[in-house]
């Protein structure tokens, strides 16, 4: 069975209860995890502070990036041992697997960089005075991890917090974790202090919200649903607690009538089927001008009928849905598309040989008449595409803008004009233009607007989300 990361030391929740893991391939029970609770959270938060205020204070900047450099290392010397576990844990293709494992190691290879580049600032001010400005770590910082890209979001998430010398507790969701806890056994055989990374498994309403609520941690990034965020930014303001939230998506493609045809449908296709959907970033949304439209759909329905949900090792264009309640809540999602009206474009197959009680779903391309629809509204987390037309630029603006979320948009067309007053226009933290995604965009700032949450990741602006500044005013009176 799996341990948690408390300390530097395995252990088993203080409770002795544990939680089943569940294949989404088959809906088989493939191990087991520590049900971690309030009990378990509150020593790993103690042992974080502990190696805060002690050993790993000594660390210097550049000692924490060649920590951080070692351990990107390790993980690509551990390579096929985790994509394994990635595959199996979440039911990803291997391919996807493969790149979400080398996306963690590119985030602390990129941190790893930063960690001694942090510099502070100098304000000219009155002739008597040196001011400073200093950039020192928040402290403890808690870490929620969604099960979509368990790997990929601790990287993500941990990476510039250890770069900035804060120290960590994490809590990854309890349907996808094991990757992240064989990461974080890593971090220790390396030679981080012990309390600099902790990991708690268990349930989101026990351990996650013991987390967000403790007293003594000083900041929480969280990704996941919106109501979800909601409660962890109350329990964190409890403690007066910044947090960084990605809350979701309902991202849109915008396709005008001088699309490029050939470079923007297999986008469209890739941004709704990677990871099953169940990706916060998903292109779910389809504006094409009117003009355009009919002979754009053509194409995209012929390319999307092609697609397949298979097994991990198949290397489908997209795996299993993650568990039962996921699966339960997609198919809710098709069933009410057709009472709504919409009209089936396109389905994709199933492989034949998928084993039995697995949670695949067909990828489906929808049709709409208007953006009324609840498939245009909802995030729905899954391969559920729905197109509707547009007439006008200021009409896409509006249609993209016609959603409670504000992740990302993707803008196609060939007008540099349009492009920019688009892309100005439309309410999202990232836009894309003629493209879609940025093979994990490590170095790209990233987060939301309006429901889709606030703080940004990625980039080095993270080592500011991961940090504060401290100003120091020193009087030295004129010289004689």
């Amino acid at each position: 069975m799996p341990s948690m990361i408390i300390n530097g030391a395995l252990c088993d929740a203080a409770s002795g209860k544990t939680l089943d893991v569940v294949s989404p391939v088959d809906a088989q029970v493939f191990t087991t995890i520590p049900r971690g609770d309030r009990v378990d959270v509150d020593v790993a938060v103690q042992a974080a502070r502990h190696a805060l205020d002690g050993a790993w204070q000594k660390v210097t900047a550049l000692e924490r990036g060649r920590l951080l450099m070692k351990l990107s290392q390790s993980i690509l010397d551990h390579f096929d041992e985790l994509v394994e576990l990635e595959a199996r844990d979440t039911g990803k293709p291997l391919v996807t697997a493969e790149n979400d494992i080398r996306v963690m190691a590119r985030y602390f290879e990129f941190y790893a960089g930063g960690a001694d580049k942090v510099h502070g600032q100098i304000i000219p001010y009155l002739n008597d005075y040196t001011v400073q400005v200093l950039r020192e770590p928040l402290g403890v910082t808690a870490h929620i991890i969604p099960w979509n890209y368990p790997a990929q979001m601790f990287g993500r998430s941990v990476a510039p917090a250890l770069a900035m010398g804060n120290a960590c507790v994490v809590k990854p969701a309890e349907d996808a974790c094991l990757s992240v806890l064989r990461v974080a056994a890593m971090a220790q055989d390396i030679g981080f202090p012990p309390g600099v990374l902790n990991v708690v498994t268990g349930l989101g309403e026990e351990a996650g919200a013991a987390l967000a609520a403790h007293p003594d941690i000083n900041f929480v990034t969280f990704t996941g649903s919106n109501e979800v965020g909601i409660l962890v930014q109350q329990a964190a303001a409890r403690h007066a607690v910044k947090c960084v939230l990605e809350l979701g998506g309902k991202s849109a493609h915008i396709v005008f009538d001088d699309v490029n045809m050939q470079l923007a449908i297999p986008a469209v296709i890739k941004s709704i089927l990677q990871n099953t959907g169940q990706t916060c970033t998903a292109g779910s949304r389809l504006l094409v001008q009117r003009g355009v439209y009919d002979r754009f759909m053509q194409e995209l329905t012929a390319a999307f009928s092609q697609t397949r949900a298979g097994s991990p090792s198949a290397n489908p264009d997209c795996g299993p849905l993650i568990n039962a309640s996921q699966f339960a809540r997609v198919n809710r999602y098709l069933d009410l598309g057709r009472q709504e009206g919409l009209q089936v474009l396109a389905e994709g197959s199933i492989d034949s040989d998928v084993p039995e009680g697995g949670y695949y779903v067909r990828p489906t391309l929808f049709g709409a008449r208007s953006h009324d629809s609840v498939l245009l509204q909802e995030e729905i987390f899954g391969p559920v595409l729905v197109a509707v037309p547009f007439d006008t630029e200021a009409d896409a603006v509006r249609l993209a803008n016609d959603t409670r979320y504000g992740l990302l948009g993707a803008i196609w067309t060939e007008n540099g004009g349009v492009q920019q007053r688009v892309a100005k226009g439309i309410k999202c933290g990232q836009v894309f233009i003629n493209g879609f995604g940025a093979g994990g965009g490590v170095e790209l700032p990233f987060g939301g607007m309006k429901g889709s949450g606030h703080g940004r990741e990625k980039g080095f602006v993270a080592m500011e989300e991961m940090s504060t500044t401290k100003t120091v005013v020193h009087f030295h009176g004129q010289m004689q």
